[in-house]
């Protein structure tokens, strides 16, 4: 898991395979293919001849039941191997208040306020639907909530060229406030009960993972058994085990101390990212979004209200919350957005922050379980975000050819910041 020492890292060329699929799996337009792919392969396999064969690997029981670890191999790709990416996402959390986009609370505070508006539309109009229709699945209203910074920051990339690069810097701030609250939701709402020594036996191992890390011993063979006990009590516990590899992430030193390099978190989320990216995302898409819909028919699937619900939160929740939310505060208190973007510019944003995926897939597992319900759920999380994908792109990309075509009648016009005492947006980036 952690990061070998510096030396043995600057030793390996860039030219080395190896290296050159690391960079890869870094490019988030390449691990987000490959996470669709995994979903993609689901579906396909799910619905086809040998469907059976599909729910059959997904339900093969595996491990020590006398630890209660006999889990599927579906429940081990999301209770086990997304503890590996929630790992990624507690070390970009710790980078980010630290160093990064949310040390200064007043540049940080108006998409970290979108953020929260953000899970606050979608839930709300999910449970207006289950509410009108009288479906009684009120618990589910987590699951449009999530945004999947790897599908939403890829795609800005390709759509958002000629557009303010203040809009990924907003994208990304938003996006680290939305996995916290994510991360609070699944550790909050989704935990039945819980067993006390368990839980101090897993926040006992968090801490002595801390306190290596914190004295630069990041030996793999310290810490990956710690992590693995950790993970284990977490599971015991009752809490959902992936807030362990947050909690460990969050240890995770950010700062460059004397004689170092790079800051502990980049060295470790530049070894463990590819894996999470490249592994643990498309297996997890492969168990999580094999939904079988030939039997019972789409149709029949997708006008269940608990799909209605989950698809309008994501396309209209998702806008809704944070354009609506930002055009009120930028109107009506002193935040800006500031760095040359505007509201126009933000929509196309708001769209792509529906696109819930991988999170959303987790949180619908966790709503439903494996039920017509949670099938229900899931197929309209890859549904909801695909619509949300396609309306962000074509929004950034009428939206960046006016600016490109006001650029070259006002050329000063397209300085960013220029004529504006907005406060500027911190221009750092973020990679998952």
């Amino acid at each position: 898991m952690p990061h070998p020492q510096p030396h043995e890292h600057h030793h390996i060329p860039t030219s080395h395979p190896r290296r050159r699929l690391a960079v890869r799996l870094q490019d988030e337009r390449f691990s987000g293919l490959l996470l669709l792919a995994g979903a993609v392969a689901a579906l396909v396999w799910a619905n086809s001849p040998w469907r059976e064969t599909y729910h059959a690997l997904a339900g093969t029981v595996l491990g020590p039941a006398v630890l209660d670890l006999d889990l599927t191999i579906s429940a081990w790709a999301a209770d086990g191997l997304l503890a590996i990416f929630f790992f990624v996402v507690g070390l970009e959390l710790k980078t980010e208040f630290v160093t990064g986009s949310l040390r200064k609370l007043d540049e940080a505070l108006l998409p970290m306020a979108a953020a929260v508006l953000g899970m606050v539309g979608p839930a709300v109009i999910y449970t207006l639907v289950q509410l009108g229709t009288a479906s009684g699945a009120g618990e589910g209203w987590a699951v449009p909530t999530a945004t999947d910074i790897a599908f939403a920051l890829a795609l800005l990339g390709i759509f958002g060229r000629g557009l303010p690069p203040a809009l990924r810097v907003f994208l990304m701030t938003l996006a680290v406030v939305d996995d916290l609250l994510a991360i609070t939701v699944i550790a909050v709402f989704y935990t039945e009960e819980i067993h006390l020594l368990p839980l101090l036996g897993a926040l006992a191992a968090v801490a002595a993972f801390a306190l290596l890390v914190q004295r630069r011993l990041g030996r793999w063979w310290l810490l990956i058994p710690l992590a693995l006990v950790a993970w284990g009590l977490m599971h015991a516990s009752g809490v959902h085990a992936t807030v362990a590899g947050v909690l460990m992430g969050l240890s995770v030193p950010a700062r460059v101390r004397h004689g170092e390099r790079e800051a502990m978190t980049h060295r470790f989320a530049e070894r463990i990212q590819p894996w999470s990216a490249g592994l643990v995302l498309p297996v997890f898409a492969f168990f999580a979004a094999g939904v079988t819909v030939v039997d019972s028919g789409l149709g029949d699937v997708l006008a269940d209200p608990i799909a209605i619900g989950v698809v309008a939160g994501l396309v209209l929740g998702k806008p809704l919350g944070i354009w609506g939310g930002v055009a009120i505060l930028v109107k009506t208190t002193r935040l800006r957005l500031g760095n040359g973007v505007d509201l126009a510019d933000l929509l196309g944003v708001t769209m792509l922050a529906g696109i819930g995926f991988t999170v959303s897939l987790l949180i619908a597992e966790l709503s439903f379980g494996a039920t017509p319900a949670g099938d229900a759920a899931k197929l309209a999380v890859i549904l909801g975000s695909v619509i949300s994908a396609v309306l962000g792109g074509v929004t950034l990309r009428v939206r960046a050819k006016v600016r490109v075509r006001g650029r070259a009648a006002h050329p000063a016009a397209g300085v960013p910041g220029r004529g504006s005492r907005a406060r500027p947006i911190a221009p750092r980036s973020r990679q998952r």
